[in-house]
């Protein structure tokens, strides 16, 4: 029998290389055999992985995006509705983080700020020297921390649905008003029930989907469980550790769906309040944690705009 999701998965990544991206694989450490995969414009495709090399042929005469998705999803299925609404203005680059899709380490670190070094080192072998990064939930923690690390690489930043550090009591508090006894339990669901479970909490309008998709779903989404249950370990610090950057020197927007359940609007607000002037707070109505999926139309748009500064602030600053 087909599994639905994979053909639709075949379907979008068809559509992805119409807008010509391919996926190419970089080799971050080769000691750790560290490998990222990563949709880039065909452009920046002339790369040798155990060198920086500069392709002749390559014109980066659009300014880069960096889109980096969640932990429930690679990243051309969470970002399949802004690809093709980006890439007529921008060079789109699509990563699948460490134990996604075909990105792997035998490395024993497991946090964010490891995934940030691993995109950085991805970037940087292709010739991506700055750039604008959108973060969705567990992605947002990983572009917070790159843009925290190498604010002269990312210039603006868009987050939906994260926070900058994910500590013991925001969990508790998250994982009491979910009603799950654990991230893992959330996010690596052992059953159909689970996966919908996650829908029903991640979305804001109640999906009905026949019986199949779920279990689709779950065969195709959660690979390398162990992994990724170590990632979810890596993710959670001690209150006492957490710390929010002194400066962010970038322009930072904060794109939240008005009913996430999962990264509710008042840690919006909180977040909005700790990075300061620099920030800007922009909800979008009937949209839950995916709102970037759920909303695409509202999302694009704010997103656009907020891009459109980029855009500006690049050519001032040539």
């Amino acid at each position: 029998m087909v599994n639905l999701v994979e053909a639709e998965k075949s379907i979008v990544q068809g559509l992805v290389k119409l807008a010509e991206l391919r996926r190419t694989t970089i080799e971050i450490d080769a000691d750790h055999r560290t490998i990222m995969s990563i949709w880039a414009p065909k452009a920046y495709q002339n790369v040798n992985n155990n060198k920086k090399t500069k392709n002749k042929k390559k014109k980066k005469n659009k300014p880069a995006v960096v889109l980096v998705h969640g932990f429930a999803a690679d990243g051309i299925v969470t970002w399949q509705f802004q690809v093709a609404a980006l890439t007529k203005k921008y060079d789109i680059f699509v990563p699948d983080l460490l134990y996604f899709r075909g990105s792997k380490s035998s490395s024993s670190e497991w946090s964010p700020e490891f995934q940030a070094r691993c995109l950085a080192s991805a970037l940087a072998r292709l010739g991506v020297a700055g750039c604008a990064v959108v973060g969705f939930s567990y992605g947002g923690m990983v572009a917070f921390k790159l843009a925290e690390m190498w604010p002269e690489l990312v210039s603006h930043l868009v987050v939906s649905g994260a926070t900058i550090a994910f500590t013991d009591s925001i969990n508790e508090a998250m994982l009491g008003r979910l009603g799950f006894a654990s991230l893992a339990e959330f996010l690596l669901p052992e059953s159909v029930e689970g996966v919908k479970d996650l829908f029903t909490v991640a979305t804001y309008k109640k999906l009905w989907l026949p019986r199949c998709l779920y279990r689709h779903y779950l065969q195709i989404m959660f690979g390398n469980r162990k992994e990724r249950a170590e990632l979810l370990e890596g993710l959670v610090m001690r209150n006492k550790d957490a710390a929010v950057p002194a400066v962010l020197p970038m322009r930072i927007l904060l794109l939240w769906g008005e009913n996430d359940n999962i990264c509710n609007i008042e840690m919006a607000n909180n977040l909005k309040e700790q990075l300061g002037d620099k920030a800007t707070l922009q909800v979008i109505k009937k949209a839950g944690h995916l709102v970037h999926l759920e909303r695409p139309c509202a999302y694009n748009r704010h997103l656009k705009e907020f891009l459109e500064q980029f855009v500006i602030d690049n050519t001032i600053n040539k």
